[in-house]
């Protein structure tokens, strides 16, 4: 009879070695390999379960594949179809993470008790018993008294049923919990993780069932368990907060049916996760536009145009190192713009400190932040402020340049839309459909220039 085989598995990148050691030599790091036993094949004959694992195997002409669009479902809330790229696509894998306690299953568990009136839906939980998903449905309000519920913890029973059972979604809250038979590992392993969304995976693409995991993250944000996770599912969502606000940002990191960098915005509530249809409202509802060093831009996340405001305070330092801290934009590029305001606007900020932050816990990464962060910086240090109404966007160069940011008409259309009755925008940005808004449109070609605006 054959033994059982050891292996030592790294429970950050998955590399496997036969011997243990203190340090991964794939990823360096320390203390992070774990001893896993793998169950010995009984018999000569070995069968590949992942044969055919993502359908028909047989060559085929491409140009003789059927294009035709897949139906997308709806899953009844707006602003998870918009990150989703329209809907919910059958067959497809989708993974959503998050801090704990941050919403993922309240979500889940309304997305399957609204979706139940289109399609079938199958809800399957490792975490907790049914009673206490009975409770949370009855807190909350939903309309959950058909919805198949299933507390199950091993991927092959929950593949048999759902082949049984032939429902057109499956929730799987969370795929750390699943442990598959063929692994003696613990689950949540590195190897248990990785063969339960395999088989998952496997299971829908051949069967055209949508499945939607949950997953859990480590301390550094990121989704617990193999990098390869991420590459084996369509769409990677993570659902995020600041920690300190009832509002919550659901963000696609990854979308095969869609873009990626979309963005949902949610308000947690007594009665669950409500979207917020308006996100620019509600960051520029508690704005005083009579205060120095405050600017608003037009950012852009995926394909939404988001007002938010930019604060910065400009201070004499009494250090000898002035402190330069930046909330929600790049800390790098904050270091960029003080040098060119020195260089090319001749403004001695060297001896101050200088605090930046982006209202609301947004995280700005795009350059069209640039020339708002600029005039923000030069209001508070000038202890001066823009005529109430006012937009800026726009990218600066290292040599002072003002450059165009793309969708330049998309985010005059919602300034505008706002109630906003001046930009301060690029030069390239000002085409002849700025004639069709009611807004003052004011170009800026060097940043030297804006220092007279403000």
């Amino acid at each position: 009879m054959a033994k059982a085989k050891t292996q030592f598995v790294c429970n950050l990148c998955g590399h496997s070695t036969s011997k243990w050691s203190g340090q991964c030599s794939a990823c360096k790091e320390w203390n992070c390999i774990d001893e896993i036993k793998i169950a010995a094949t009984t018999g000569t004959a070995k069968v590949n379960r992942y044969a055919n694992y993502s359908g028909d195997s047989s060559i085929q002409k491409l140009g003789k594949i059927s294009t035709k669009q897949q139906q997308r479902t709806s899953s009844h809330i707006k602003e998870l179809d918009r990150v989703l790229g329209g809907g919910i696509v059958p067959g497809s894998v989708i993974l959503l993470g998050g801090d704990p306690g941050i919403g993922k299953s309240t979500l889940m568990l309304q997305v399957s008790a609204q979706i139940a009136e289109v399609i079938t839906p199958l809800y399957v939980t490792g975490e907790e018993s049914l009673s206490q998903i009975a409770m949370r449905a009855s807190r909350l309000g939903l309309r959950a008294d058909d919805l198949d519920c299933m507390a199950e913890t091993s991927v092959e029973a929950i593949i048999a049923t759902t082949l049984q059972k032939k429902p057109d979604l499956v929730v799987i809250d969370s795929i750390q919990t699943l442990f598959s038979e063929q692994l003696t590992a613990i689950p949540g392993s590195v190897s248990q993780v990785k063969e339960a969304a395999a088989q998952l995976v496997r299971m829908a693409k051949q069967s055209k069932i949508t499945v939607i995991l949950v997953g859990h993250v480590t301390k550094d944000g990121a989704i617990a368990g193999p990098r390869m996770l991420e590459h084996m599912v369509d769409t990677v969502l993570y659902f995020e907060s600041d920690g300190n606000s009832r509002y919550r940002v659901l963000r696609a990191l990854k979308n095969r049916f869609g873009a990626v960098n979309e963005i949902g915005v949610f308000a947690m509530t007594e009665t669950g996760v409500k979207e917020v249809e308006n996100p620019s409202a509600i960051f520029l509802s508690e704005r005083q536009a009579d205060k120095a060093g405050s600017v608003v831009m037009c950012t852009r996340e995926g394909t939404r145009p988001l007002l938010v405001e930019i604060q910065a305070l400009v201070d004499q330092s009494p250090l000898g190192n002035p402190r330069r801290l930046s909330v929600g934009l790049e800390h790098n590029r904050l270091a960029m713009l003080l040098a060119v305001l020195h260089r090319m606007c001749h403004l001695a900020i060297h001896d101050h400190d200088v605090f930046l932050n982006a209202v609301g816990g947004m995280k700005i990464t795009e350059t069209a932040a640039d020339l708002a962060i600029i005039i923000a910086i030069i209001s508070s240090f000038k202890n001066r402020y823009l005529p109430a109404g006012t937009i800026v966007f726009g990218e600066v160069g290292l040599t002072g340049e003002v450059r165009p940011v793309h969708n330049g008409e998309d985010r005059l259309k919602e300034a505008a839309n706002h109630g906003f009755k001046t930009a301060i925008i690029p030069k390239g940005n000002a085409g002849k459909w700025v004639k069709d808004l009611n807004i003052k449109i004011i170009t800026v070609d060097q940043v030297s220039e804006v220092v007279d605006l403000v």
